[in-house]
């Protein structure tokens, strides 16, 4: 599915403070964004940049201090926390369990998972396990998929595994932000906006999109060499 006009977020200057005791702290500073459906961004920073405040925001677990956020033509600004998690878990309301196991089961193979769905979470790969909790992610047709350090405490080629599955759900359609320190992560994504200090430094197209399917290729064709090669 192509990238299309409709604003599926759009942040307008919003900000979050935080009281602890007699310390104020700002975490967020007024950020306006907008994202549209079938986007790839990324939010990268350093710690203490503001990247996980304006996730938490974005994915309606918090709701900022002042300033406006529409989700998918909603404004989620002043919801409590009943209605946050209304919203975060709308798309499943009124399926009955068979439809979701349904939905469970096709979520499953859009992740490469469909031989594994009997198994017990013990029997599964770190990798295998984080796929799952993509395709629970998955089950509820989200708007937006969230992914905090998607390949966080992965191995080099797991995670390679990972960023080629977002690589394959955005090529269906789906809106994927991704949330990292990393640069080398945040290369995957088509649009980078960097954060520091509560405030948007830089929000630029990436002209150079890393394609975890060809790196992977790479990593074969040399995995096979070096086997020749000790043969």
């Amino acid at each position: 599915m192509p990238l299309t006009d409709k604003k599926i977020i759009e942040t307008r200057n919003i900000s979050r403070r935080y009281v602890m005791g007699h310390e104020v702290v700002d975490a967020l500073k007024s950020i306006s964004i907008s994202i549209n459906k079938g986007e790839y961004v990324a939010f990268m920073g350093p710690s203490g940049s503001g990247k996980s405040t304006l996730m938490n925001i974005v994915g309606a677990l918090d709701t900022p201090s002042g300033g406006n956020y529409i989700l998918n033509g909603k404004d989620v600004s002043n919801m409590t926390e009943n209605e946050l998690a209304e919203i975060r878990n709308k798309e499943i309301a009124g399926y009955g369990k068979a439809e979701r196991t349904e939905r469970a089961l096709k979520a499953l193979k859009d992740v490469g998972l469909a031989d594994r769905a009997k198994h017990r979470p013990n029997e599964l790969s770190g990798g295998q396990r984080q796929r799952v909790a993509i395709a629970r992610a998955l089950v509820n047709d989200p708007s937006i998929i969230l992914a905090d350090e998607p390949t966080g405490n992965l191995d080099t080629k797991t995670s390679y595994d990972i960023m080629e599955l977002f690589d394959d759900l955005h090529r269906k359609g789906n809106t994927i932000i991704v949330v990292t320190h990393e640069d080398d992560i945040a290369q995957y994504a088509h649009r980078i906006v960097r954060l520091r200090d509560g405030l948007v430094e830089s929000d630029k197209i990436n002209e150079h999109v890393k394609d975890a399917r060809e790196i992977r290729r790479q990593m074969n064709i040399a995995a096979a060499a070096k086997a020749g090669q000790e043969v």
